[in-house]
């Protein structure tokens, strides 16, 4: 996901002189090609990610169109303030890019995972939140945020994502993807877990329940009309995030359940605390009850 950011980036500052990458001392190495051709529109701002956060709002508040971009537990944490203040509430036309989303970062520790930053960055107004799934929804997802005009939070993985379409397809702000038709539950997740929940599904096909798979690429606006949906086609759903579920995918989704007035079955599948143990990324997902066989142990005993 982090390669198809950067090529979509540089192809956008190369045509776009108003385009400038913000780096926040890490991730020099893969800006190299970036920094060799295009110096003038890349700025690293050191370990300083609140001044980078509003620094970028004072560019975009002169016509610039500033791409911020660190590990997101760092800019969701760490400089939520400043985004907050100088950003979100003078809405300005900054790109928040957060990579290593949910427990990517696996091996290192509940101190770099994503695992809270939808739950505080969700309820900011004027903010868009976009979770893409593989590297070629990660370039439609960049072109996407840089064509919207005001903040946009870009939650990246870097786990060698697979890419989960076989061919071009319309992206479109706020509108979910359905990937898979299924009659008995809907699965609905979003990001690096999107491919988890297609894989779900595919073993859940071989116990005789037929699942369908919504990938929920906008976590913000959410999309009312396919969960609505979903709610008609199946009447259960299971979010499926590596995020807490207090917060995220979940209850954005719950939200919509509740107001349609829909008396239907729901859960939330993700993490109850803290992320816990170190290691890969599938094997920190297993300690975390999210792993591939303790999903569809849930969604079997459940359905």
């Amino acid at each position: 996901m982090r390669t198809a950011y950067l090529d979509t980036l540089y192809e956008l500052a190369e045509n776009d002189r108003r385009v400038y990458a913000l780096i926040s001392d890490n991730g020099a190495i893969v800006y190299d090609k970036y920094r060799k051709d295009l110096p003038d529109q890349y700025l690293n701002l050191g370990i300083s990610e609140a001044n980078m956060i509003g620094m970028a709002a004072g560019m975009a508040s002169r016509g610039k169109i500033p791409f911020t971009y660190t590990i997101g537990a760092f800019l969701a944490y760490r400089a939520f303030e400043f985004i907050r203040n100088d950003v979100c509430l003078q809405n300005q036309n900054v790109k928040i890019v957060g990579t290593g989303a949910g427990m990517v970062y696996s091996a290192l520790g509940p101190t770099h995972h994503s695992t809270e930053d939808l739950g505080g960055l969700r309820g900011l107004p004027n903010l868009t939140i976009l979770c893409p799934a593989s590297p070629l929804e990660v370039k439609k997802a960049t072109i996407a945020a840089y064509e919207h005009e005001g903040p946009v939070y870009l939650r990246l993985g870097t786990n060698k994502e697979p890419e989960i379409y076989d061919g071009d397809y319309s992206f479109k702000i706020g509108k979910g993807i359905k990937l898979r038709d299924g009659k008995d539950v809907s699965l609905i997740s979003s990001g690096s877990m999107v491919k988890d929940a297609l894989d779900v599904a595919e073993l859940l096909q071989n116990e005789g329940i037929s699942a369908g798979v919504v990938n929920m690429h906008t976590i913000k606006p959410v999309d009312q009309e396919i969960i609505i949906q979903e709610i008609r086609e199946t009447g259960k759903i299971i979010t499926i995030e590596d995020h807490n579920v207090i917060g995220g995918l979940g209850s954005a989704v719950a939200e919509i359940i509740a107001e349609s007035g829909q008396g239907i079955r729901f859960r939330r599948l993700g993490l109850h605390d803290f992320s816990k143990g170190y290691g890969s990324y599938v094997q920190v997902k297993e300690l975390n009850g999210i792993g591939l066989k303790e999903i569809v142990k849930q969604i079997r005993g459940w359905v």
